[in-house]
């Protein structure tokens, strides 16, 4: 478990909270990127999931995701966290490259081996190559970091980023929220939902990881192969409230939503009740956001239903000032950190 300093902070207010750099901050980081290359089709910037450089008849798809959050089944979630990246693109994953931070004075090879298993029956079941990495022990640390950066490749014509999405769109969330934020306070503090959830409730928001599953790589194929989807995006820290803002950022667009027809299943609810988080602000990989013509809505929903993946029509794209607002006029809280940060300070 992580530790802060508070008394440190609160002598100097500006040292950064735990979690994602805040979005204006992040802004300021990035404006100062160098992108010499003509190749690149999309470089950083803020609710850009991935980099896309264009080689020619194929374009290359590039993302870079740390698992910092978790400490079991760290080699397998690294892998399912980075192709989500990949699928809002359009892309398939194909190469990966690992590089592991293991703790000093704590560490079994039994242990090692364990993580490499575990990334590489991930890698094997979606057909991903492991083309290199690194693995060292090291200090300053308290549990394992992987830090992994997956490569897929897509042709011209199948490429999604989220600058597609245009007025009159309308706005798509699969699965429910947050699927990934139940699974890791589930896993990692079994202990302080005791009292609140039964045995069997726990073991199931554990169980969350794999089923309903933080993977949403099926829903975006089956979403691209049923309509018109112009954007996609893969609500992460922050949760569907940042996700919302970052694709509203990405693509410039005024963005109108009803938060209440986002699905947040009991369990979940129960999960961050415990430990009084948002969640619509809590850390939720396993449902896709993206954006769709609206004559595609009733195919695209239709097709990931018949596969068993629930999607809810929660907003629309519109013209004006970018940003997220609500039906009812009001701008919707943009989260400067993810809920989930709360527990692990």
């Amino acid at each position: 478990m992580r530790t802060i300093d508070y008394n440190h902070r609160i002598m100097n207010p500006n040292i950064l909270p735990l979690g994602k750099l805040p979005p204006e901050l992040l802004a300021r980081v990035l404006s100062g990127a160098p992108v010499n290359d003509e190749r690149v089709i999309l470089g950083p910037g803020v609710g850009m999931d991935c980099a896309v450089v264009d080689l020619g008849e194929r374009l290359l798809v590039l993302k870079s995701e740390p698992i910092t959050f978790v400490t079991s089944n760290l080699g397998w979630y690294a892998v399912q966290v980075s192709v989500n990246d990949i699928a809002t693109t359009g892309a398939l994953p194909r190469w990966f490259l690992a590089s592991l931070l293991l703790p000093e004075g704590r560490t079994t090879p039994e242990q090692v081996l364990q993580i490499g298993e575990e990334l590489f029956a991930a890698c094997r079941e979606l057909g991903i190559s492991v083309v290199g990495g690194h693995t060292e022990v090291t200090h300053g640390i308290d549990h394992p970091i992987m830090a992994g950066t997956m490569i897929g490749e897509v042709t011209r014509e199948r490429l999604v980023t989220p600058r597609g999405a245009a007025p009159g769109d309308r706005v798509l969330l699969t699965k429910s929220v947050p699927i990934e934020g139940t699974a890791i306070l589930a896993q990692e503090f079994p202990e302080r939902l005791a009292g609140t959830l039964s045995p069997a409730e726990i073991e199931r928001a554990a169980g969350y990881l794999r089923d309903p599953g933080i993977s949403v790589l099926r829903d975006a194929q089956t979403a691209l192969g049923a309509g018109a989807v112009t954007a996609m995006h893969d609500p992460t820290e922050g949760g569907l409230a940042a996700a919302l803002w970052e694709l509203a950022e990405a693509s410039g667009r005024r963005l109108v939503v009803e938060p209440g027809k986002a699905r947040v299943s009991e369990i979940s609810a129960k999960v961050c009740a415990a430990f009084g988080l948002d969640p619509l602000a809590t850390i939720a990989s396993g449902a896709l956001l993206l954006t769709a013509r609206a004559q595609s809505v009733a195919g695209i929903r239709a097709a990931l239903e018949g596969k068993g993946i629930p999607c809810a029509e929660i907003g629309r794209v519109e013209e004006g000032e970018w940003g997220v607002w609500t039906e009812a006029g009001e701008k919707l809280s943009r989260p400067q950190r993810d809920e989930i940060t709360k527990v692990f300070e």
